[in-house]
């Protein structure tokens, strides 16, 4: 099986510069064409929920498809939250910020498809998730939500990426980590307006995004799926 996406991207993942005004024209991966037979002619089981049960273990392969599947949960896991920020939409939410949802949702769900169609019959099935814990009707909760789901993504991308063996996967996570950063910025400038929490030195450290490793991050998404993630076959250990 030949793990490369890169041959069969056909779009760029392309962002404008105006931080306010880039999520509006911005595109994402198409997912069209050649790119369903990347990874698999098969097709991939996407019922819902898979006949499976809450406590179901789903374990990640090892190599670049685990990488790759690691980044498939968290792209369900953001790709959902915006669903449900969109379908329970907090009071006063403002016809900018019904916007930046809906570019944001746009671009998750993208990645998202990206992941389940590359993949194939070797990416995971679709998890089922959880987030009881979220107020989807109140502002503060929603934006605090949000920047953690774009930092975390952000930050795993880095940290995983290195473990990712063929170039032509890295040039595809690092095409879309450019537009998870990007969403950190402007989350963080609609929630700290005209401070400058967009860049804050808390994520952004000499110059760099904070990385996360695979372990760090699979607890934390852990806690909104259902069913188990057991990671252990995802390397530890730079290439």
């Amino acid at each position: 099986m030949k793990n490369s996406f890169m041959n069969n991207l056909k779009t760029p993942l392309e962002l404008s510069t105006p931080r306010r005004a880039f999520l509006r024209t911005a595109t994402a991966a198409a997912v069209t064409g050649g790119l369903l037979t990347a990874c698999s002619t098969a097709t991939p089981d996407i019922s819902p929920n898979g006949g499976r049960v809450p406590g179901d273990v789903i374990t990640l392969p090892g190599g670049d498809l685990g990488i790759l599947n690691y980044a498939f949960v968290l792209e369900q896991i953001e790709s959902r939250f915006y669903e449900l920020v969109l379908a329970n939409p907090y009071a006063g939410m403002t016809a900018m910020e019904m916007q930046l949802f809906q570019d944001l949702r746009n671009h998750e769900v993208t990645h998202r498809a990206f992941y389940r169609a590359a993949l194939g019959s070797a990416g995971i099935p679709d998890l089922t998730l959880d987030f009881s814990d979220i107020n989807f009707k109140e502002r503060t909760d929603v934006l605090e939500a949000s920047r953690k789901f774009a930092e975390i993504g952000t930050a795993a991308y880095n940290g995983g990426g290195k473990y990712l063996t063929d170039p032509e996967n890295l040039a595809v996570a690092g095409k879309i980590v450019s537009v998870e950063a990007r969403h950190v910025s402007i989350i963080r400038e609609i929630e700290y307006m005209n401070q400058t929490a967009f860049s804050g030195d808390n994520i952004v450290i000499e110059g760099l995004f904070i990385k996360l490793e695979p372990a760090e991050v699979v607890p934390i998404a852990q806690k909104y799926v259902l069913e188990i993630i057991d990671a252990h076959n995802l390397p530890s250990v730079a290439a």
